[in-house]
């Protein structure tokens, strides 16, 4: 899973599974350009990780994206692999109480970010004829989450866009995959604290309190998928949503033939998926 020589791009690399991640590419040999909002925490992980790029930017807006994908190509060179990991919970309440601005503003972040990087950065890997996308995902995209319909709707919909996506440039030698990384103890479970349960509700509440007791999921994990999803090891695997601490992905290169279908993607469920004797197909 060597990444010697390739040049990424990591959004939201700050802090939390973004910093991680940046860090497991620069020990596999990878040069990095990050992004994030805050300067400040910024400047402090380029410093640490000498990085070529860091630029604070809102992936949610198009001349912020663009400027700095312009920025990264300039002084990289070429784009390899991108990391859409920005993210945020954003809007919390029930949907007739939230801040309307709140809401629109978390798809603008998690949805139209992720779909802006991906805009700017794919031609430069179609003239290359190769590239790595990688999507976080997270729990709202599997399941519902009252309270952060926001959140779930978008983490929805960021790994549909990416199936999408990975048949659009499949002939161009692009991979496009999701990573859930699994519960992890960052800024935005303390937001999640923060809110209290009016907010959040009492079961999702207490489950981010438990969490925060227990440690979570830890981020090497999560940042130890994004190295192999960046990596020649994974070439040919798109399309799909790994789960970085439930899913044996390691060993996905052994199984080709198996993943071509509908295995590990965003799917409908069936009646006879479950093993009912009636329902559609």
């Amino acid at each position: 899973m060597n990444l010697e020589g390739r040049n990424a791009i990591i959004t939201g690399a700050s802090q939390g599974l973004g910093l991680e991640i940046a860090r497991a590419f620069v020990r596999q040999g990878a040069h990095i350009a990050l992004c994030a909002r805050d300067a400040v925490a910024l400047d402090a992980a380029a410093s640490e990780l000498r990085a070529a790029v860091a630029e604070a930017a809102d992936v949610g807006s198009e001349d912020d994206v663009r400027r700095f994908v312009s920025r990264a190509v300039e002084k990289l060179g070429s784009i390899d692999i991108l990391v859409n990991n920005a993210g945020v919970y954003g809007a919390m309440g029930t949907i007739d109480e939230i801040d309307w601005a709140e809401w629109t503003r978390t798809i603008e972040i998690n949805l139209f970010g992720s779909v802006l990087m991906c805009r700017h950065v794919v031609p430069h890997m179609r003239a290359r004829r190769y590239g790595k996308i990688i999507q976080l995902s997270g729990g709202g995209a599997t399941g519902p989450l009252p309270r952060l319909s926001a959140y779930a709707a978008s983490k929805a919909a960021v790994v549909r866009f990416a199936e999408t996506l990975a048949e659009e440039v499949r002939e161009h030698g692009i991979d496009v995959n999701s990573m859930a990384p699994g519960a992890l103890n960052t800024r935005l479970l303390d937001e999640v604290l923060a809110a209290g349960p009016e907010r959040v509700g009492a079961a999702f509440y207490d489950r981010a309190r438990k969490q925060k007791t227990d440690g979570g999921a830890g981020l090497a994990r999560g940042a130890a998928l994004a190295v192999f999803l960046a990596s020649a090891a994974s070439d040919g695997i798109t399309g799909k949503l790994l789960s970085a601490i439930w899913d044996p992905w390691e060993e996905l290169p052994s199984h080709a033939v198996d993943l071509a279908g509908d295995v590990y993607t965003l799917r409908r469920i069936t009646p006879r998926d479950r093993g009912f004797g009636w329902g559609g197909r």
